[in-house]
């Protein structure tokens, strides 16, 4: 490739990193609020914020928003976890029943090995090598289905891990968030205070 093609790509490489970086750049903090995770809106609206000596001074329809917005992801995460609880707690009285029922099993299959070989079952007669295996099979059944419960019952355990973490750094994030910028607009106020002062004070003068 002669020098020319190198200059070539590298110019229109430049030009696809500059227009992506223009579309991110015109992303308003309204469209943000509407579109990122919590994460990104609160860096947005960082991002987006005046400045003021040292100070992000942050519109307060963007704070708000932006409240409300963490507000929903929390009720969103509390809803999920309630569903989750409710979902656990009705696979623990499956699992429960199904521990019953193989616990009786057991007992029956242990009162059938010490009968003859001609017995019972459900009416018919069959022979003990026949009723065992039928009984193993239902056996072998129901220990799958416990198998199949407890593992959908640890899953759900594990989401609800999962969701209350994610409920407790959102709520962390949000309320350190709201401190932090409620000492920055304090500040900033007491500044604008002591300037009005100062004016009067040099007015008076």
């Amino acid at each position: 490739m002669k020098l020319p093609q190198y200059l070539l790509v590298l110019i229109i490489l430049l030009s696809f990193s500059k227009i992506a970086y223009t579309q991110e750049e015109n992303i308003t903090v309204e469209q943000a609020l509407k579109q990122e995770k919590i994460e990104g809106q609160f860096n947005t609206v960082i991002k987006k914020s005046g400045r003021y000596q040292e100070y992000k001074v942050i519109k307060q329809v963007w704070i708000n928003k932006l409240k409300a917005n963490t507000l929903d992801s929390i009720k969103t995460l509390e809803s999920k976890l309630n569903e989750t609880n409710l979902q656990i707690t009705k696979q623990k009285s499956t699992i429960t029943g199904l521990e019953e029922t193989l616990a009786k099993t057991n007992e029956d299959l242990t009162a059938v090995t010490n009968e003859k070989d001609s017995m019972s079952f459900f009416g018919a007669s069959v022979t003990k090598s026949s009723y065992m295996t039928i009984m193993w099979l239902i056996v072998a059944g129901l220990i799958l289905l416990l198998s199949f419960f407890i593992f959908k019952f640890k899953n759900s355990n594990t989401i609800t891990t999962e969701a209350k973490k994610t409920l407790a750094e959102t709520e962390a994030e949000f309320e350190d968030h709201r401190r932090r910028a409620l000492e920055r607009e304090q500040k900033v106020m007491r500044k604008l205070q002591d300037e009005i002062n100062k004016q009067r004070k040099a007015g008076a003068k």
